[in-house]
């Protein structure tokens, strides 16, 4: 195989849609007040600004007819309804708790997609392709590779988590009470010092019999 320019792409489409859905769930944590149609009004911006632009400038370099209608026009717009639906199932999911584990949502998502290519791809050749066994097992290794992504994933514990405040104030009620058993040990050493030194009638009991002497 010579021509590495699909894969290429490809892997430039694996970048942005990996870090589609951390992004989209960003949208989700800054305000989670809002609805999700919100940043989906985002998106459809996005899409229509490079879509429909650059797609623009893009016929337009490569000498295209301007003509809406034809196979490869419906097509698209097929492809565009699968992709803008796909987008907003993601918005959904990242909004009904998504957000806070973007990287449990998106291994399901790109596997998922995987497995569902290659089903379509035998569902449009059945009964002329002939099916590989390695395939069902790629399809489980693939079950098992998100399975492993998602639960080894390291990610930060929740934010405002009580188990620092709670480490901090025991460290502080620790070194309170080692004031305090300072301060009290220096109490007693002061006490005992006192009750050790002799009055001023003893001293002047001392100096008399001394005298006498």
């Amino acid at each position: 195989m010579k021509n590495f320019l699909p894969f290429v792409f490809a892997l430039g489409t694996a970048l942005c849609w990996g870090l589609y859905g951390p992004v989209l769930g960003r949208a989700r944590l800054v305000d989670e007040s809002m609805s999700p149609f919100k940043p989906y009004v985002g998106i459809g911006i996005a899409y229509l600004v490079i879509a429909i632009v650059g797609g623009l400038i893009g016929m337009r370099v490569m000498g295209d007819s301007f003509e809406p209608t034809g196979p490869s026009g419906i097509w698209g717009l097929y492809a565009g309804t699968l992709g803008a639906l796909g987008a907003l199932s993601l918005t959904l999911a990242m909004f009904s708790g998504g957000a806070r584990i973007p990287y449990a949502v998106m291994p399901v998502v790109f596997g998922g997609a995987v497995t569902v290519t290659a089903l379509f791809t035998l569902y449009r050749g059945r009964g002329q392709l002939e099916v590989s066994p390695l395939l069902w097992v790629g399809i489980g290794g693939m079950l098992i590779s998100v399975i492993l992504i998602t639960t080894n994933t390291p990610h930060p514990g929740p934010p405002g988590g009580g188990h620092g405040e709670q480490t901090a104030v025991s460290e502080g009620e620790s070194e309170t009470g080692q004031c305090d058993g300072r301060g009290e040990a220096d109490g007693r050493g002061a006490r005992h010092l006192r009750s050790r030194a002799p009055s001023r009638q003893e001293v002047s009991r001392r100096r008399s019999e001394r005298a006498s002497i």
